[in-house]
């Protein structure tokens, strides 16, 4: 292993994370009834009748929170040291695409309560596919089962929710084998001294993920026994009711900076369209910057970028989680306006400096 910092031990805590998950959730499973009548009924019965249903319920909420803290910081990590270069392309495409299906993954279980919150939150999220023009009603059909949100869709939701939890460890192996084949990055190579002196990943590695996994899990644990009102909103304990809209509708935090962007846009198909866009210029990362500088420390118009860019996603979690009014709407859509820019400007000039300074030299 190159010279890493903490911020490489990310992956295990995800790993962590996600081994929590699965079993608490095949526990759930055994007892979830994927029905509008009896599901939030079930949930109920879980978290009073089952023996340790309220811990293995938490864990499992809790896990989501946990899992898209790490999987945020572990992305951002990889957007400053360059994690996207190549010949790492796969690597980071891989790891979008794990982003991308845990998204939906943590949006099928969402529903899965049958809470206020639950079905209002779909409700949205199913209009806006609708918006689609040609193919947007037989989509919605497709994945509903009907016209509307009922007993079809819910199972669909369910199998969704559980069969992505497997997929996505298919996915996690690829990623680690893609990592495996080039390597990880080296943090220190744009620095004036770099290292170069590798270390054997045991007992080196091993010793500092798992110091990193238990302070995670203490975090963890922090959260499910001292801060429960944060995992779960106050009107997914009532159950759904089709024909009271709640006063206001927001999703988790996660989930925060995409629901932000489809309400800044006027129309909902705008708002998706933008949504998706902004996940599709991560993607187009490897392509965007060709620089041959990893390292943003070192690379000062970058290094701006990046900083406006986590200011822009934090703005937007913030924004998606506050009832809608016209001064958060204006500072999403400034948000948005900062995210492509950093992407479509600031990013391939950047790139073509450094090209052109580094032809000059050489």
């Amino acid at each position: 292993m190159p010279p890493v910092n903490w911020f490489w031990c990310l992956g295990a805590c995800l790993l962590a994370a996600l081994g929590l998950m699965m079993l608490s959730g095949l526990f759930l499973a055994i007892n979830y009834v994927p029905d509008t009548h009896q599901a939030f009924q079930a949930i109920v019965t879980i978290e009073r009748h089952v023996p340790s249903g309220w811990l293995i319920r938490a864990i499992h909420m809790a896990g989501a929170t946990m899992i898209f803290a790490a999987l945020y910081l572990h992305i951002g990590r990889g957007l400053w040291y360059g994690s996207y270069k190549a010949p790492r392309e796969f690597v980071w495409l891989t790891g979008l695409l794990l982003m991308a299906l845990f998204m939906v993954t943590a949006f099928a279980g969402y529903v899965l309560p049958w809470g206020q919150m639950s079905y209002w939150g779909a409700t949205v999220i199913t209009h806006a596919i609708e918006s689609i023009p040609f193919i947007g009603k037989p989509l919605l059909n497709f994945l509903l089962g009907g016209p509307e949100l009922g007993d079809i869709a819910l199972r669909r939701f369910f199998i969704l929710h559980f069969t992505l939890g497997f997929v996505a460890v298919a996915i996690i192996a690829l990623h680690i084998l893609c990592l495996h084949a080039v390597g990880p990055t080296n943090p220190t190579l744009d620095s004036p001294q770099p290292k170069r002196v590798t270390r054997p990943f045991h007992p080196f590695y091993t010793i500092k993920d798992n110091i990193a996994v238990c302070v995670f899990l203490i975090i963890y644990t922090i959260l499910i026994f001292y801060l429960p009102h944060l995992i779960e909103k106050q009107a997914n304990l009532l159950p759904a009711n089709s024909l009271k809209t709640p006063d206001t509708i927001s999703p988790e935090w996660y989930l925060a900076p995409f629901f932000a962007m489809l309400r800044a846009v006027p129309s909902q198909l705008g708002g998706l369209a933008i949504a998706f866009a902004s996940l599709l210029m991560l993607f187009a990362l490897p392509w965007l910057d060709r620089s041959p500088k990893h390292n943003a420390t070192y690379r000062p118009l970058v290094r701006l970028g990046w900083i406006l860019f986590f200011t822009a996603f934090l703005t937007l979690i913030v924004a998606g989680l506050e009832p809608p009014s016209t001064w958060w709407i204006w500072l999403s859509r400034v948000a948005l306006l900062i995210w492509f820019s950093v992407f479509l400007v600031i990013l391939p000039y950047a790139s073509f400096r450094e090209r052109h300074s580094k032809g000059e030299k050489s």
